[in-house]
């Protein structure tokens, strides 16, 4: 990665943004596969701590918490017990201010109590004000047991 140009990063970057995988990105660009992974891996990671650093303090009455369901390498069914941590669904939990469209917190794990209360919490770290919640899709296993700490009030 470090002998890319800056020109040939931006095209890996571009490729990845348009929504290719990591495979199709190197054969656009002409990038080796594994450079196109540490690549991105640098960005998201940049990315990453831009968003830690920018979104705190938020002021919002409305959030709006979502989560999109994924797998990791395979799908529940066919995972083995020594992988099932590593493996199988997952899924990103979203908070969003409600009227900016802004996400304030993410996150990704399993759809557990654990997860859920994690991404909370950050959540909560992250917003200053009196909420209220719409929720579209969060874990109906773990909402109602979560909602009351992520609604209560937080000082300043």
């Amino acid at each position: 990665m470090n002998n890319l140009s800056r020109e040939k990063q931006i095209e890996v970057i571009a490729a990845l943004c348009e929504g290719v995988g990591i495979r199709t990105a190197a054969r656009l660009t002409s990038v080796n596969r594994g450079t196109v992974g540490s690549l991105a891996f640098c960005v998201g990671m940049g990315c990453m701590e831009l968003h830690d650093r920018m979104m705190v303090g938020i002021r919002t009455e409305r959030l709006e918490l979502d989560e999109a369901w994924s797998f990791v390498g395979k799908k529940q069914k066919n995972v083995q017990r020594h992988e099932v941590h590593a493996k199988g669904d997952q899924y990103v939990f979203i908070g969003m201010a409600g009227t900016q469209k802004a996400i304030i917190s993410w996150g990704v794990g399993k759809r557990n109590t654990e997860s859920t209360m994690d991404f909370l919490h950050d959540l909560r770290s992250r917003v200053i004000s009196s909420l209220r919640f719409q929720q579209t899709a969060l874990s109906p296993i773990s909402a109602p047991s979560v909602m009351p700490l992520a609604t209560a009030p937080r000082m300043e």
